[in-house]
């Protein structure tokens, strides 16, 4: 796959988004250092606690929902919809700019898709959800997550699909044991 640039600023715009959205994922765990801080004296022993656990396992969430996109699911949506061709006569022509911002959308989808564990957690301290109901409607969960693997996936191939729905279930299985302790 060759990428092409059409515009005369687009590399150095791209070059410069790349650095920006980059340099903010490494100085983020700084940033949310700055931020606990600033709020931590205002609260109590138990909520600065909570508070702590619910930011870092935040973070880690998104970095690990970040990694997997950028490794493993990217690669192969790329690789699909970089040979897809509706005739052999319309050859793909790929712009840097569509694929900085498929990386990104991607990239950002999956790390917020990761929090799910962590809004669980959160609910279920809150007294919102039960790992009964979870447990319940696992099925309805598994058509949701292959229905959100399919927005997230603009590919249609079963293998990138199941990439994506698998560590989503596997998730959702996190979250009813996360939701089960909690509930303890």
């Amino acid at each position: 796959m060759h990428l092409v640039n059409v515009e005369i600023t687009q590399q150095f715009l791209t070059h410069m988004r790349v650095a920006l959205w980059g340099g903010l994922l490494i100085v983020s765990p700084y940033l949310l250092y700055q931020l606990f801080a600033f709020v931590a004296p205002g609260l109590y022993a138990v909520e600065r606690r909570l508070a702590l656990r619910a930011v870092g396992g935040g973070y880690l969430l998104f970095l690990a929902g970040v990694v997997l996109c950028y490794f493993v699911i990217f690669p192969f949506t790329v690789r699909f919809l970089g040979g897809y061709q509706v005739s052999a006569e319309v050859t793909n022509t790929i712009t840097l700019s569509s694929y900085i911002s498929l990386l990104g959308t991607l990239c950002l989808l999956m790390g917020v898709i990761f929090e799910l564990p962590l809004l669980c957690w959160l609910l279920a301290k809150m007294g919102v959800l039960k790992a009964a109901f979870m447990k319940r409607y696992r099925r309805h969960a598994v058509v949701v997550i292959v229905i959100l693997g399919a927005i997230i996936t603009p590919t249609g191939d079963p293998f990138t699909l199941a990439l994506v729905s698998i560590p989503i279930y596997l998730l959702w299985e996190l979250s009813i044991l996360i939701v089960k302790r909690t509930e303890k």
